[in-house]
C-alpha cells in the first residue's frame, strides 16, 4: 500500500481509494467526491487528488460506481460468518429483526453464504451482481478482513458488533455486554449471595473479555474487588465442558454463592453443576446467564437480554444516513427468574427423598 512515500502501487498491490486519500492528504470522502461530484471540491484539492489518481494508477471500482448511479435498495447479509454452517440464537434473531424492519426503511436484504476459505471473494461476487448497495456485517472479530476491504472499495456498510481492529471506525451498533454483566452482578449482590464467580469463554475473545470486565467492575462496585473474591473459570460453548468448569468453580465458591456467565450455554452448565452437587438453584446457588434464550426461559434462569430489535432498527438508520459518525452502544436488560431468587427451602417431610447430598456424595441430575 502506498502512502506519502511517493511510491506508486504495483499491479500486484492495486491502488485503492485509501491510498489516493493518504497520498493527497485528504479524506476518502473527498476522493469519492472528486470521482463522482467534482463540483463539490475546491479547485486546488481537485487538481491534487486527480494528480495522485493518475500517479498511482488508481482505477475506481466499477461496480461501486454503478451502485452510485443505480440504487438497488437492497443490502447483503452473510449468513455463515463463522464458517460453521450456523449462526446461533442472537444472529438468527438479528436477521429476523433486520428483515422485519427493512420495509420501514425502503430496503430489503439479500442473504448469501461465501466460501469460508475466501470470504472476501464472496463479498466481491455479491457486489458484482449489482443487486446490493452495500452490506450489513455481523459476528465481527479480531483479524476480520471484511471491514477494511469494504472501506478500501468505498462500499457502504454497517456492522452489528464493534470493529475491533479499527477503533476509529464508527459504522457500528453493538450491545454493551460489560454493562449487562455488571447489572447481573449488582442483582446478585442485592439478592444476598456471599461470593460471585464468573464462568466465561477462553481469554482472547473480545466479546467474552468485555463481559468478564463487566463482572470485575460489578465486584468493584460492591466493594468486593479483593483478589480472593475473584473466582473464575473458562469454557468453550460446550455443555459438558461448561458443566465441568462450573463444578470446579462452585467447589471453590461454596453454597450461598452465585455464578454469572458469559452465555446461556455456560449458564446451563452451571445449572447442571449445581444440581449434580445437590444444590438448590436459587436458595443454595444463584446463576445468571447472557442472551435470554428460550432455554433460559424454560429453565427459569435469570439472563441478560440483548435489545436486538433496537439494534436492527439502528443499523438501518446508520446504513441509510451516511452522515452519522458516532457508533451506538445499546444497554441490555436483566430478566430476573428463580435461578437467582433466594427463597427459602420448602419444609422437608420424612417421605421426601434426600437430595442434598453429603460432603462427598453428589446427585447426578441434569436439566
Amino acid at each position: 500500500m502506498t502512502g506519502l512515500t511517493g511510491v506508486a502501487a504495483t499491479p500486484s498491490t492495486r491502488a485503492t481509494i485509501v491510498d489516493v486519500a493518504r497520498a493527497a492528504q485528504v479524506s476518502r470522502q473527498t476522493v469519492s467526491n472528486v470521482l463522482n461530484r467534482p463540483d463539490k471540491v475546491a479547485a486546488p484539492t481537485l487538481e491534487r487528488v486527480r494528480a495522485e489518481i493518475a500517479r498511482l494508477g488508481f482505477t475506481p471500482h466499477v461496480t461501486a460506481q454503478q451502485l452510485r448511479r443505480r440504487k438497488a435498495a437492497a443490502f447483503g447479509f452473510e449468513v455463515n460468518p463463522s464458517g460453521h454452517g450456523k449462526m446461533g440464537h442472537i444472529l438468527d434473531e438479528f436477521l429476523v429483526q433486520l428483515t422485519v424492519a427493512a420495509p420501514d426503511h425502503g430496503s430489503h436484504l439479500m442473504v448469501f453464504a461465501p466460501d469460508a476459505e475466501d470470504v472476501i471473494e464472496g463479498y466481491r461476487q455479491t457486489l458484482a451482481t449489482g443487486l446490493v448497495d452495500g452490506f450489513v456485517l455481523a459476528d465481527t472479530r479480531r483479524g476480520d478482513p471484511r471491514p477494511q476491504w469494504l472501506l478500501d472499495h468505498d462500499v457502504p456498510f454497517v456492522s452489528f458488533g464493534r470493529v475491533w481492529d479499527l477503533p476509529d471506525l464508527h459504522q457500528w451498533v453493538d450491545v454493551d455486554g460489560g454493562a449487562g454483566v455488571r447489572q447481573g452482578v449488582a442483582h446478585l449482590v442485592e439478592a444476598g449471595y456471599d461470593r460471585i464467580g464468573f464462568l466465561g469463554w477462553p481469554s482472547g475473545s473480545p466479546v467474552g473479555d468485555d463481559r468478564r470486565s463487566g463482572w470485575l467492575a460489578g465486584l468493584a462496585d460492591a466493594g468486593r474487588s479483593d483478589p480472593d473474591e475473584a473466582e473464575a473459570e473458562e469454557s468453550v460453548q460446550d455443555l459438558d465442558q461448561a458443566t465441568a468448569a462450573a463444578e470446579r468453580l462452585l467447589a471453590r465458591l461454596g453454597p450461598g454463592s452465585a455464578v454469572v456467565c458469559a452465555s446461556d450455554m455456560l449458564a446451563l452448565g452451571a445449572v447442571r453443576a449445581a444440581r449434580n452437587a445437590g444444590l438448590a438453584l436459587g436458595p443454595d446457588v444463584g446463576v445468571v446467564g447472557f442472551d435470554d434464550t428460550d432455554v433460559a426461559e424454560a429453565l427459569s434462569v435469570t439472563s441478560i437480554r440483548q435489545p436486538i430489535a433496537e439494534a436492527a432498527r439502528t443499523a438501518w438508520q446508520m446504513l441509510l444516513s451516511p452522515r452519522s459518525t458516532e457508533p451506538v452502544l445499546l444497554t441490555p436488560e436483566l430478566t430476573v427468574r428463580s435461578s437467582s431468587t433466594r427463597t427459602p427451602h420448602p419444609p422437608r417431610t420424612a417421605t421426601d427423598p434426600d437430595t442434598t447430598g453429603t460432603a462427598h456424595g453428589r446427585r447426578k441430575d441434569t436439566p
